[in-house]
């Protein structure tokens, strides 16, 4: 039975707290989601579950297993991740493997894991939600699948679907 996560960028922010803007933004795309969730994930930054909890206040449903914060969806590297964004002059997975190797590597299987665990943890025909940061949930769904997807714009998202065989599809969300 398939299983799928989407993944999402946290919407506009100022420093660590949700805009006005991306107060409004996250609510309008909750108002869009489709399909109830299983589970919803916050990376634990601040701006990340305040869009989760723009998205809940959009649905009006419930969430059977609730809203968890999972830290490994958030880098501990994110200087690092900075100047391999300023030296590799984009902000997509080809240009980061070319400024930082060592650091995809590493972060891409530290965060495939935690995308794994959680396809593992959830049950046959549910979804999941984890917001968190670009390029954190690229470089998730690159480090799980090997798809390299375009950077996601605030509140963009990118849906991965494992079927009963354990194989992975990947698109990209409007």
């Amino acid at each position: 039975m398939v299983k799928s996560i989407e993944l999402r960028r946290h919407t506009d922010s100022d420093g660590d707290l949700l805009s006005r803007k991306g107060v409004e933004t996250a609510f309008d795309i909750g108002v869009s989601l489709r399909d109830p969730y299983e589970i919803m994930v916050s990376s634990g930054a601040q701006r990340a579950t305040q869009t989760i909890a723009c998205f809940l206040a959009a649905l009006a449903e419930t969430v059977p297993r609730g809203v968890v914060v999972d830290p490994r969806f958030r880098s501990e590297h994110e200087d690092r991740w900075k100047r391999a964004y300023q030296s590799g002059g984009g902000g997509d997975i080809a240009s980061f493997l070319e400024a930082d190797l060592d650091l995809v590597k590493k972060e891409s299987a530290l965060l495939g894991r935690a995308l794994n665990d959680l396809f593992t943890d959830l049950n046959p025909g549910h979804r999941a939600l984890v917001v968190g940061h670009s390029p954190m949930q690229e470089v998730a769904v690159y480090g799980l699948t090997g798809t390299i997807v375009e950077p996601l714009a605030k509140g963009g998202g990118i849906e991965v679907t494992q079927d009963a065989e354990g194989d992975y599809t990947v698109r990209e969300l409007d």
